[in-house]
């Protein structure tokens, strides 16, 4: 059997139940057993699979890495570091998520060079020694935006940059379709199957989700919110179709797809 320990602080253990959660359920197919368990200051999650599997679960175990790096470790690094002048909570976690997902291509090459699955990977200890030359990156776009904070107290300056990025994010679907109702909005991706399950999102996750999922195309069915609607219009432009409805409480997701 192939075994792999990957340990996390326990401060961070909201990193600890993602990888944990992605690899147990990604590699459950390939016979692997997954555990987690806490010892002085650290979470251990201890991957174990039979060895003709190794192969298969290694690249689950490093697409999570990277993931994980990409997302809670960067968001971090823009928490600590990124000095904007004060905008409303939609737009600023639009301006981050974008940073986040900005030249994501060349972060997972950074990552994955760097990455060694043998035996143990401790993951704080990875990023803090290992993954300099990343958060130098980082660190780049940073200086760039904060150097120039003054001149993003202007909306029309901070949108001309945030249309920026998001245009220049890699196109990861080709098409999406949203709906609101009276319980928050819900994202339907063009091949995915109908009667899955919605996950309810807020303005902000909505937002949030439609910049890390890069679509080509946005379909829009909304049923009052025209702040949301006109922010997603602004930002994603062409790419999006605000289709309205206010007379309904309630837009049936299936039916619009037909």
């Amino acid at each position: 059997m192939w075994e792999l320990s990957i340990s996390v602080n326990s401060k961070n253990i909201q990193i600890a139940k993602f990888v944990y959660q992605t690899i147990k359920s990604q590699t459950a197919e390939f016979g692997a057993v997954v555990t987690c368990y806490e010892e002085f200051d650290k979470i251990f999650i201890v991957i174990g699979c039979p060895m003709e599997e190794q192969s298969r679960v290694r690249v689950v175990i490093e697409r999570c890495t990277i993931k994980v790096i990409c997302n809670f470790y960067k968001e971090m690094y823009l928490s600590e570091n990124l000095r904007l002048p004060l905008h409303e909570d939609i737009s600023l976690t639009a301006f981050k998520k974008a940073l986040i997902n900005f030249d994501k291509e060349t972060d997972f090459y950074i990552i994955s060079k760097n990455l060694d699955l043998e035996k143990n990977l401790f993951l704080d200890s990875f990023y803090y020694f290992k993954l300099k030359a990343l958060r130098d990156k980082w660190a780049e776009l940073i200086t760039l935006a904060n150097e120039n904070s003054e001149f993003l107290v202007s909306n029309e300056a901070f949108f001309d940059l945030l249309k920026f990025l998001i245009d220049n994010l890699e196109v990861c679907e080709e098409e999406i379709n949203v709906f609101q109702d009276e319980n928050g909005y819900f994202l339907k991706l063009e091949n995915s199957e109908v009667g899955e399950d919605y996950e309810k999102l807020s303005k902000e996750g909505l937002v949030s989700s439609l910049i890390e999922l890069s679509p080509k195309k946005i379909n829009l069915y909304c049923c009052g919110d025209d702040y949301t609607a006109g922010f997603l219009s602004k930002i994603f432009e062409e790419r999006i179709n605000v289709c309205y409805n206010k007379s309904l409480e309630k837009i049936d997701k299936f039916s619009v797809l037909k």
